[in-house]
């Protein structure tokens, strides 16, 4: 059963989220709140797997309430960012926080239960092109090459690329496919790149890759 906390200023919103997802047999509403200040201590409470977290709210916002979650939970859940604008520097902070991805809230109810599914299950980057895209529009333009030769020396060559590979959405299984390679192993490499990183999942290896121009904006 994947349990799951609603963080949104509006009450139509949280209720049409509850009704999407309270008809999933693996699902679970845990709890709602209506701004940043009460999420914090909800998640605290009811342990959620996973939080769908309104990124622009009254008092502490998504961005924030993201940043503290992931420092002051013990084993924190996934979030994921629920967005009007996809393109929006807000989603982009959040990202950066921590979020593990985001999503419209123009999506469909077959969209948002593939996204929760997606996060709370698998090792795959939720909405691969969409975060590139996020990531290298506002990474900017130029390549910080110190800070990309810096990556490189911390990064084996298998890890570069693992990582490079990671950047394109690859699941572990795919990664392991093309590098001709166990899954474990590939495993083992994802751990590898996001502890020199020092980032928490693939959605922040990517940001980080993006940033420093270890992978360029095409």
């Amino acid at each position: 059963m994947i349990r799951i906390v609603l963080a949104d200023d509006e009450r139509m919103v949280r209720t049409a989220l509850r009704v999407i997802l309270g008809v999933e047999a693996d699902m679970e509403v845990a709890g709602e709140a209506a701004d940043g200040a009460e999420v914090v201590p909800l998640v605290r409470e009811v342990r959620p797997d996973v939080v769908l977290m309104d990124v622009r709210m009254p008092g502490i916002d998504g961005i924030r309430a993201t940043e503290l979650i992931l420092e002051g939970v013990a084993d924190p859940p996934r979030i994921i960012v629920v967005t009007t604008f996809e393109n929006d520097a807000y989603v982009y902070d959040a990202l950066r926080a921590g979020a593990s991805g985001f999503l419209l809230k123009r999506a469909h109810a077959d969209e948002l239960v593939q996204a929760v599914r997606l996060v709370a299950r698998t090792d795959s980057l939720l909405f691969p092109a969409a975060v590139r895209a996020l990531a290298a529009r506002h990474a900017g333009e130029r390549a910080a090459d110190e800070a990309a030769r810096a990556l490189r020396e911390r990064l084996s060559q298998r890890e570069g690329a693992v990582l490079r590979l990671m950047t394109a959405g690859l699941t572990n299984a795919e990664i392991a496919a093309r590098l001709g390679v166990g899954p474990a192993t590939v495993k083992t490499h994802v751990a590898g790149v996001l502890a020199k990183l020092r980032v928490r999942d693939r959605t922040q290896a990517v940001i980080a890759a993006y940033e420093c121009g270890f992978v360029r904006p095409r």
